[in-house]
């Protein structure tokens, strides 16, 4: 069946939802799950819609005949098709727990992505990819060839037509630049629950403190280290006899959940930038779903 949805960012107004609604209407489309959300402080309105076209418009006809709408109501308006995949680049170093979670996650459909290449600073899980049929990039990272090395990485991005890199535990800074060049489609999971405990060893950090929850984060990567806006997080209860390797490995599975719902909220088209935070309306019915299991 083709499913088709619309997103929209606008500046908050009358009528929004009445001429969304309507236009679908008259172009013989039927909304089957719409979410919206008006922010009072920053006076921007944010709305997913999907919906199927029952008469067979297409894509390009819903997007050349809203497009008088979606400019007198200044809205930032875009159509996409549900059934297509979006492209996918992994970057993973020596920790390869979130790679592996969301390889199998793709492989039984639980993601809606195409993973188009992973791209490490290491050799370790060269094989694991390559025994999947997806292109495996070392490109190795220092101080001196970092400009050379981001050039590289971009250009596996642009020729694989990926939409979106995800920073699966990839234990490198990326540039100003290649953060403002892919901005909003950088996703990366922090292993702590931020904004505490941030840096290259939360997990001591937290150890030390006698904490009795540790999480992590998945957020949009900006040029401010371990800033940028939320997208999920959980956490994980522990007690006090607990050691700082329990820390890490009960961690590590609360860093692949977090980091898979966050690129499937993405990838469903439900997340919004609203300043330095996120609007992320839930999942549709049925979002969930694996096309198999194993």
């Amino acid at each position: 069946m083709t499913k088709y949805c619309l997103t929209v960012t606008c500046p908050s107004t009358r009528g929004i939802v009445a001429a969304i609604a309507n236009y679908l209407a008259d172009q013989g489309c039927n909304i089957t799950d719409s979410s919206q959300y008006d922010d009072p402080l920053t006076g921007q309105f944010f709305m997913r819609v999907s919906f199927t076209p029952e008469t067979g418009a297409s894509l390009a006809s819903l997007e050349k005949g809203f497009a008088e709408t979606a400019k007198s109501l200044k809205m930032n308006a875009k159509f996409h098709d549900e059934t297509e995949k979006m492209k996918v680049v992994i970057m993973v170093s020596r920790f390869g727990h979130c790679l592996n979670d969301l390889l199998y996650r793709t492989r039984i459909g639980a993601l809606p992505i195409e993973i188009v290449a992973v791209i490490s600073n290491h050799m370790d899980y060269q094989k694991v990819v390559v025994n999947q049929d997806i292109p495996f990039h070392c490109i190795k990272v220092t101080k001196e060839n970092k400009p050379v090395a981001e050039a590289a990485i971009m250009r596996v991005v642009e020729e694989a037509g990926a939409e979106l890199i995800v920073l699966a535990r990839y234990m490198q800074i990326l540039s100003d630049e290649m953060c403002q060049k892919m901005s909003g489609r950088i996703i990366n999971i922090h292993h702590s629950f931020l904004p505490s405990f941030k840096g290259a060893n939360p997990y001591k950090q937290a150890y030390e403190r006698g904490v009795k929850l540790i999480g992590a984060t998945s957020h949009y990567v900006t040029a401010d280290l371990d800033e940028g806006p939320i997208i999920e997080q959980d956490i994980v209860r522990i007690t006090h006899a607990q050691s700082a390797e329990d820390y890490v490995s009960l961690g590590r599975d609360v860093e692949s959940q977090v980091l898979a719902r966050a690129i499937h909220a993405h990838a469903h088209r439900r997340t919004f930038l609203n300043g330095n935070k996120t609007v992320v309306f839930p999942a549709s019915p049925s979002a969930y779903a694996s096309e198999r299991m194993g």
